[in-house]
């Protein structure tokens, strides 16, 4: 397998991230058809190239439903549990970087409604 696509051991996988994955959905209606193996690396791929979820390679498997368990774990606050127990275990370092949109340059066109200016409103008595 390629440590670029796959960048955590299966046994490691299974021993530690696994558990908490479990523990957090009830499972309800058709069985999954791709495995929290192959979803935890797929979000780790796009956490790190940052593409679209349409661009995820074929190896992970159709990106809509690992899209879509990545957004039902997110929110139940799933993806932040999985993050610390990594890092207690030292596996992972997190930087975290808050921006905030009032000190950031845009292009002028950046910051205004979509579109130019509406039609003219005649206020004179017609």
């Amino acid at each position: 397998m390629d440590k670029r696509l796959f960048p955590i051991p299966q046994e490691y996988f299974d021993h530690t991230i696994k558990p908490l994955i479990e523990g957090e959905y009830i499972w309800k209606g058709r069985p999954q058809t791709i495995s929290h193996y192959h979803v935890f690396c797929a979000i780790l791929y796009i956490l790190r190239t940052g593409c679209p979820w349409r661009d995820l390679p074929s190896c992970y498997g159709k990106w809509h439903p690992i899209y879509l368990r990545f957004k039902r774990g997110g929110e139940k606050g799933l993806w932040w549990r999985v993050l610390m127990k990594l890092q207690q275990g030292k596996k992972v370092t997190m930087n975290i970087v808050l921006a905030d949109s009032t000190t950031m340059k845009i292009h002028r066109h950046g910051g205004g409604a979509k579109g130019g200016p509406g039609p003219e409103v005649s206020t004179a008595p017609a």
